[in-house]
């Protein structure tokens, strides 16, 4: 009998200005969604709480940590359990590390809308992985503008 392990991960919606913070991964074949732009975060450790898994993620991805990031929502499917956090990015980019990816870049609700992004150290427009677009877009869906600062953006 073949047994399919079901993972657990965390993604972190972080937003400042009206815009999100994505990661372009590294564009390697091995990993998931290579050369494509996410939400930071990545894979439970064993006994590891959601909360605290996206803590470590993002203190590993970025140097940032968000003290009391709120549940958005779980979306279940391929094997995967992915849970969704979102919180304000409180600083500017100039004061995150990279640690992991290829880039990183505030996102414009309207590029998220397009399903791609450039970027400048690949040199060319690169995809939005579907799961972490459909994810963004549900959740710009879901709040009011006024609480992620797109007060004067079209949604």
């Amino acid at each position: 009998m073949i047994t399919l392990s079901i993972r657990s991960v965390v993604l972190a919606i972080l937003y400042r200005e009206g815009q999100f913070l994505l990661q372009l991964r590294d564009d390697l074949p091995n990993i998931v969604y290579p050369g494509q732009w996410t939400l930071f975060g990545g894979h439970l450790e064993e006994g590891e709480t959601p909360t605290a898994g996206l803590q470590r993620e993002l203190q590993e991805e970025i140097g940032y940590f968000v003290p009391e990031p709120l549940l958005f929502g779980i979306y279940s499917g391929d094997r995967v359990i992915r849970h969704i956090y979102h919180a304000p990015l409180t600083v500017p980019l100039n004061e995150l590390v990279l640690g992991e990816g290829w880039d990183f870049a505030l996102v414009s609700v309207d590029a998220i809308g397009k399903g791609s992004y450039y970027s400048a150290k690949a040199g060319e427009v690169r995809l939005l992985g579907a799961i972490h677009q459909q994810i963004l877009l549900d959740f710009i869906d879901g709040k009011d503008a006024t609480d992620i600062g797109l007060e004067n953006k079209e949604l």
